[in-house]
C-alpha cells in the first residue's frame, strides 16, 4: 500500500555557510576616503573664513549699509544701492512714528473741548446762583442765541455839513511793498541730481525763531526738518515725500544746527531755492 507523503517527516539538509568569492579591488573599496589630518582641517577652516570674510567686506556691507572700506563696492555700484537703502529705511522709520503721533493728537482734541465746555458750564452755574436761577433758565441756549438773535437796528445817519476847503501839503507817496516783505537774510540756490542729497542747517540759539520757504523746480523731493546740538538732544519737525515745498517759522527748543536735507528720488534733476529769514547766527552746509 502506497504511504501518503508527510513533509513534516522529510529529512531536512544540514546549513552549510560558503564563503563568496572576493573581486580584486587592490585592496580599496568602491568608496574611497580622503584622510583628514589637523593642518588640512585647520587650512580648509581658514579658507572658509577668509572666503566668508571677503564676501561680506567687497559685497555685504556695501550692498545693505552703503560701507565700502575698500573701494568695490563704489565700483560696482553696490554703496549707492545700500545708501538708498538706509534712507529709505530711514525715511520709512520717520514716517510710522508721524503716523503713530497723529492719532494720540487728534484723540486729545476731545478731551481739551470736554474741558472747555465743563468750565462754561461751571460759570453758568455762578452767574445763576448770583442773579437767581430763574433767570438763567429763561435765558435760551447759546446756540439758539447764535441762531435767532434779532439784528440790529441801523442807527440813523448823521449827515456831516462839509467843512470848508484847506489846503494841505502834498503828502509824498507811500513806499511799493516789495516781493521781499519777509525780510529774508540768506538765498540759497542748489541743483540736485538723481539719488543726489543736501543738508542745510541754522545755526541756533535756544528760543531763536526762524522764518523760511523753499521750492523745487523740476520735480518733488524728500526732504525731513530736524535739529540737533551734536550730542544726546534732538528733534523732528516735519518729513515728506517728492514735496515740492515748504514754507513757515521754525523755533529752535535748545541751541544748535537746524534745518532740512533733501534727496532727489526722481528721474531728473531738481533745482530747490531756498530763503530764510529771522534769528539765528549763520547758514551751514552739513557735510
Amino acid at each position: 500500500m502506497q504511504q501518503k507523503f508527510d513533509i513534516g517527516r522529510a529529512p531536512v539538509p544540514p546549513l552549510r555557510a560558503e564563503p563568496r568569492t572576493a573581486q580584486p579591488t587592490g585592496g580599496r573599496g568602491h568608496i574611497q576616503g580622503v584622510e583628514a589630518t589637523s593642518g588640512g582641517l585647520i587650512r580648509s577652516t581658514l579658507m572658509a573664513g577668509g572666503a566668508a570674510l571677503a564676501i561680506l567686506t567687497f559685497f555685504w556691507l556695501p550692498a545693505e549699509y552703503g560701507i565700502d572700506p575698500t573701494g568695490v563696492g563704489g565700483l560696482m555700484g553696490l554703496t549707492e544701492m545700500g545708501a538708498i537703502k538706509q534712507q529709505l529705511a530711514g525715511e520709512a522709520a520717520a514716517q510710522d512714528a508721524a503716523a503713530a503721533l497723529a492719532p494720540a493728537a487728534v484723540a486729545s482734541v476731545p478731551g481739551d473741548v470736554t474741558a472747555r465746555l465743563d468750565r462754561i458750564e461751571t460759570q453758568l452755574g455762578q452767574i445763576a446762583a448770583i442773579i437767581g436761577a430763574d433767570v438763567v433758565t429763561a435765558l435760551p441756549a447759546p446756540e439758539a442765541l447764535a441762531t435767532s438773535a434779532p439784528a440790529p437796528e441801523p442807527e440813523p445817519e448823521v449827515v456831516a455839513e462839509p467843512a470848508p476847503a484847506v489846503a494841505e501839503p502834498a503828502e509824498a507817496p507811500a513806499p511799493a511793498v516789495t516781493a521781499d516783505a519777509p525780510g529774508w537774510r540768506d538765498e540759497l540756490v542748489f541743483t540736485l541730481a538723481p539719488t543726489e542729497a543736501k543738508e542745510i542747517k541754522l545755526v541756533m540759539a535756544a528760543g531763536d525763531v526762524a522764518t523760511f520757504e523753499w521750492v523745487s523746480e523740476g520735480g518733488g523731493v524728500n526732504y525731513s526738518q530736524h535739529g540737533d546740538d551734536g550730542g544726546a538732544n534732538e528733534v523732528r519737525f516735519e518729513d515728506g515725500r517728492a514735496s515740492p515745498g515748504q514754507d513757515g517759522t521754525m523755533t529752535a527748543p535748545f541751541a544748535g544746527n537746524h534745518g532740512w536735507f533733501w534727496r532727489n528720488r526722481g528721474d531728473a534733476p531738481v533745482t530747490v531755492t531756498l530763503r530764510v529769514g529771522g534769528t539765528y547766527a549763520e547758514m551751514i552746509e552739513v557735510e
